[in-house]
């Protein structure tokens, strides 16, 4: 009987678990979770932050990408309109000359001369005709440069000359030798001026002259 309950008390031993090394166990195992679960917690906040600074880089690009198509509409309406101004602006300038010669024409007929009225129906024709070719352009935005009693302007006035004139101020235009012209305010082509000085005046005479007029050296001599 005594061996029967000792072979009963080891088998009681054996059956009853070790409780100290269960709650080891567990304690372990939730740490484990325990880190598991803030790994996942940084992981999943760095994913996070990554996504926010790529959605911030995102949306820069596109603002940026904005502006620079705005700024590439606003350059080709600008061109545009350019183009449209001054698309022909080397015809305009090219048909300056037919102009000119029909100026020049017409100053170099004398008005005093009395002509036959055949010659008169042609100076009256020519004349329309040039008023004619001005208005059309102007039409086109092409306009006359004022110059006469204008103060020189070297954006718009080329000086080839200076006029001796006493009568107006110094530096303003007296004599237009050839028209000059803008389109659109653009300058087309500088008008051919000449400019006012005042005249030069005498002060005294050359110092050889005074001592041949002077009557002091023929008594010397």
């Amino acid at each position: 009987m005594v061996e029967k309950k000792e072979e009963d008390n080891q088998q009681e031993e054996i059956k009853e678990p070790d409780t100290k090394n269960i709650e080891n166990e567990e304690d372990n195992n939730n740490n484990q979770e325990d880190i598991d679960t803030e790994e996942t917690s940084e992981d999943e906040n760095s994913e996070e932050d990554n996504l926010v600074k790529e959605i911030e880089t995102l949306k820069e690009e596109k603002i940026r990408l904005l502006a620079e198509m705005e700024n590439l509409r606003k350059r080709f309406e600008r061109e545009k309109v350019e183009t449209i101004k001054f698309g022909s602006i080397n015809l305009a300038r090219d048909i300056l000359s037919p102009g000119d010669n029909l100026e020049r024409a017409l100053d170099a007929l004398p008005e005093d001369e009395n002509h036959s009225e055949s010659i008169k129906n042609l100076i009256d024709g020519l004349k329309m005709v040039l008023k004619e070719y001005e208005s059309t352009l102007e039409k086109h935005g092409v306009k006359k440069i004022e110059t006469i009693n204008q103060k020189f302007d070297h954006n718009f006035h080329q000086a080839i000359m200076e006029v001796e004139n006493n009568d107006v101020e110094e530096g303003t235009v007296v004599q237009e030798v050839q028209s000059g012209y803008t389109m659109h305010d653009r300058l087309l082509r500088a008008a051919m001026v000449g400019v006012s000085k005042k005249p030069v005046t005498k002060t005294e005479e050359p110092k050889e002259e005074k001592e041949e007029d002077n009557p002091d050296n023929e008594s010397r001599e």
